[in-house]
């Protein structure tokens, strides 16, 4: 018997069943966009900061459609959920929190650090707060079109708002002043503030609105490409003004839900476990239904 053959000659080699290609393509999605993230590290240490950003929005953008790429090719799987899930920390926490601290707070030293490491580490809490809570039977129906706290590529977009604000030339923002407003949108990433999701808007469109919607989606890509920082700032300023919204949305259902329990009606059960699919956040958050990201 040669040292390769196994010591029991009734003994199988296990055999793998061949995967679909359907169930990688999501996940090579996912791999691009840790790519697009480790490339924005690297990029913000040689100084090229515009660059580095236009990393972190194609990053984004990738983890906005890797989970629906999965799910219209039906190539969802749990090994795709825990990857998005570390590429979301990579690179909406990690990455984002080393950019601005080479860009500016370092200047700061120790507590310049600090704050690049609350980021990130708020990042981490808030996935697996997400992970922690995917199949909590507690959870009302209404509370599926919600996040809990800011998404995570929201969250890494609108940090970034020190940067937009410089390269718009309208001044560069003290050290400490970006540093606080680091540790504010990491507070809102782990608080509890309900944050409309978008997964409550109709996917479908009309036929006749097809062509509308296609000039739309052309004229915000034209306008991100020709006029980044102001579509970057206005987006990143208007979502923190929507916040309020979607907490008192959040409020007005659950005391109707209240109410109706109260009067005797039937209240809607919560939403069956979903199944872990290669996403998002979310929400991005996209999504996985529940995204915290």
């Amino acid at each position: 018997m040669t040292p390769y053959e196994f010591k029991y000659a009734d003994t199988r080699r296990r055999r793998f069943r061949p995967i679909p290609v359907r169930m990688l393509v999501p996940n090579v999605i996912t791999l691009l966009a840790i790519c697009a993230g480790l490339t924005a590290i690297r990029l913000s240490i040689e100084g090229r900061m515009t660059l580095a950003v236009y990393a972190i929005v194609f990053a984004a953008a990738l983890d906005g459609i890797d989970g629906r790429i999965a799910r219209m090719i039906k190539g969802q799987s749990k090994f795709g959920a825990e990857l998005d899930s570390l590429a979301d920390f990579v690179n909406f926490g990690v990455a984002p929190g080393l950019m601005l601290y080479f860009w500016q707070l370092h200047e700061l030293g120790n507590a310049g650090w600090i704050a690049a490491m609350v980021f990130a580490i708020s990042m981490c809490l808030r996935l697996a707060r997400f992970n922690a809570t995917l199949d909590d039977p507690n959870k009302p129906a209404f509370a599926a079109n919600f996040f809990t706290g800011v998404p995570a590529p929201a969250g890494a977009i609108t940090v970034m708002l020190p940067i937009y604000a410089a390269f718009l030339d309208l001044g560069r923002w003290p050290a400490a002043l970006t540093a606080g407003y680091t540790l504010l949108i990491a507070f809102l990433m782990v608080s509890r503030l309900p944050v409309f999701s978008g997964k409550s808007m109709r996917m479908r469109v009309p036929p006749e609105l097809v062509l509308p919607a296609f000039v739309a989606v052309i004229f915000f890509i034209a306008l991100l490409i020709s006029y980044p920082w102001y579509v970057l700032s206005i987006g990143t300023v208007l979502y923190l003004l929507a916040l309020p919204l979607g907490y008192k949305s959040y409020r007005d259902q659950a005391r109707a839900m209240e109410a109706t329990a109260r009067s005797g009606g039937e209240v809607p059960s919560p939403p069956s476990a979903p199944t872990l699919t290669n996403l998002s956040e979310p929400p991005h958050d996209d999504d996985r239904p529940g995204r915290l990201h």
